[in-house]
């Protein structure tokens, strides 16, 4: 007798930005780096372009700006959170150029993030990728800190079974 098994479902996950691809556990904020929103990874952004690390719709771009949620087809919500604490800014470094309900592919350009102005106000750039109910995955990629451009390759996510 035969068993079927049925393959996990996988994701591609790229680099939202060009920049210093880092471990979450290296953000210098508590919140993503002791994983409470969930896990994931971040990158210190060298221009102001973010892209999506992920296909799937845009289901949230917060009034500030600071932040987009994006759910895949499998139902894992991806947020997109631009800046350290940069909700205190009230979206004055933010230009969106999607909004709720758009699909986006992987490199689908999401948001540009003035650099200059959140450094202006006092805020961190770092842009940190969180997968927020990680309920619905097996696996997330071990990223390793290296320099990417944006749509690099980050790795693969495997959903649960």
């Amino acid at each position: 007798m035969f068993k079927l098994f049925k393959k996990n479902k996988t994701e591609a996950v790229v680099a939202p930005a060009t920049g210093q691809l880092i471990k979450i556990e290296s953000v210098s904020d508590d919140v993503f780096s002791q994983k409470m929103m969930g896990d994931g990874f971040a990158v210190e952004p060298a221009h102001n372009d973010i892209v999506s690390p992920v296909a799937g719709t845009i289901s949230t771009v917060f009034p500030t700006k600071h932040a987009i949620g994006i759910t895949t087809d499998e139902g894992l919500e991806v947020l997109v959170h631009m800046g350290l604490d940069t909700v205190e800014l009230n979206g004055e470094p933010f230009e969106m150029l999607v909004k709720p309900g758009e699909h986006v592919e992987p490199n689908t350009a999401l948001a540009t993030m003035d650099l200059d102005k959140v450094k202006a106000g006092g805020k961190g750039t770092t842009i940190v990728i969180v997968y927020t109910n990680m309920d619905k995955i097996d696996s997330v990629p071990t990223v390793e800190p290296q320099y990417v451009d944006h749509g690099d390759s980050v790795g693969t996510l495997t959903y649960q079974k």
